[in-house]
């Protein structure tokens, strides 16, 4: 990769929205960290197996944070395991696999840990490792690539955009 100059980089906030197409998860919101070297992602009932003599993993990730309701199953190859020290100072050893990411319209890959992170604040975290280079992080400031809707709002956009004015008239 060609080296850019920094000030031709774009700019991401501390917390995004981040699509991993690979995994079939369409949304989930990641803090950017520029102080953990690896990115990691929450993964529950993980499952190894091997396929064509190469270990695989399946697992389920809840992408939304604070809810479960919201399952996405899916597997990746692993790439290794590793041991990574968590934020309390514990290392374990954790799977790593390889998949795409999408942000602010540049899909690259990256590495992630699969760990239990149901009591972490965030369900995926964004270590530096994934975005050098190819990211700024404005410390102060959130969402550079947009939110997503709600589906209340999208469904109240599409009423008044269908002319309707109030609950009644579906």
């Amino acid at each position: 990769m060609v080296q850019k100059k920094k000030r031709d980089l774009p700019v991401i906030g501390w917390r995004e929205w981040v699509k991993l197409p690979t995994l079939g998860i369409d949304r989930i919101k990641v803090k950017v960290d520029s102080g953990a070297r690896s990115s990691s992602i929450q993964a529950v009932n993980l499952k190894k197996f091997e396929r064509d003599g190469e270990q695989w993993v399946r697992f389920r990730v809840h992408p939304m944070q604070r809810s479960s309701a919201n399952t996405v199953e899916t597997e990746a190859k692993i790439l290794e395991f590793r041991s990574v020290k968590s934020s309390n100072g514990i290392a374990k050893i954790r799977p790593v696999i390889l998949t795409d990411i999408e942000l602010l319209g540049q899909v690259w890959q990256v590495e992630l840990t699969l760990a239990s992170r149901d009591n972490m604040g965030f369900r995926m975290l964004l270590g530096r490792e994934a975005f050098r280079d190819r990211f700024l992080v404005d410390g102060g400031k959130s969402y550079y690539g947009g939110r997503p809707q709600r589906k209340k709002k999208v469904i109240k956009k599409a009423r008044k955009d269908a002319g309707f004015q109030n609950q009644g008239e579906l």
